[in-house]
């Protein structure tokens, strides 16, 4: 059995430029709405074609890479394997580059900031039901894709690992990398809580 945790392809909006905190909830909408604007390189699409089963969360920017690897039918496309939404304010005048924003909202994220996002308890949460999810699958199917998101596909990555699947502790950071997980000889079953 294999889980293999894939990020998605390059989104189309990128998050470059300056924005105050008052623009925080509309930059995150339309990052949540964009699809792609690449395609996955050759040896990616050779390692994976072998795959039959495919899971993606219910965001386009997942959904078109699915299909950008030659997916066209997916199995499971759910809002439980989206990226954590990131918590932000709600006003603010200060101008910062938006990638400056989205770290201090992240680390303030670890914190225990959840204000109009996820709090990183929450993720842990679901990322703890995706794996099993996950897990079931597999048990079903033999192998199963997930192409997912950065940090969601790094929390499930460490809830498998916590019951003994074997993989990179990260799954990969950049477009269109992934990790593969394999069933340890004592981890079969559902991740324990």
């Amino acid at each position: 059995m294999q889980i293999i945790l894939l990020r998605h392809g390059k989104p189309a909006v990128q998050l470059s430029g300056m924005a105050r905190g008052k623009d925080l909830a509309a930059i995150a909408k339309a990052y949540d709405a964009s699809g792609i604007v690449d395609r996955p390189p050759p040896e990616i699409l050779a390692e994976l074609r072998h795959l039959s089963y495919v899971v993606c969360s219910d965001l386009p920017r997942s959904v078109e890479s699915a299909h950008a690897l030659g997916f066209g039918q997916l199995h499971v496309a759910d809002s439980l394997f989206r990226e954590s939404a990131l918590p932000h304010f709600d006003s603010g005048l200060i101008a910062l580059p938006i990638t400056a924003w989205v770290m201090v909202c992240r680390l303030l994220w670890l914190a225990g900031f959840g204000q109009n996002g996820e709090a990183y308890a929450v993720a842990k949460c679901r990322a703890l039901q995706a794996a099993n999810r996950l897990i079931g699958l597999a048990e079903a199917h033999g192998n199963v894709l997930l192409v997912g998101h950065g940090l969601m596909n790094y929390l499930i990555a460490q809830q498998l690992r916590a019951n003994g699947w074997r993989g990179p502790a990260k799954p990969g950071k950049r477009f269109w990398e992934y990790g593969v997980y394999e069933c340890g000889a004592v981890s079969a079953g559902l991740v324990k809580t």
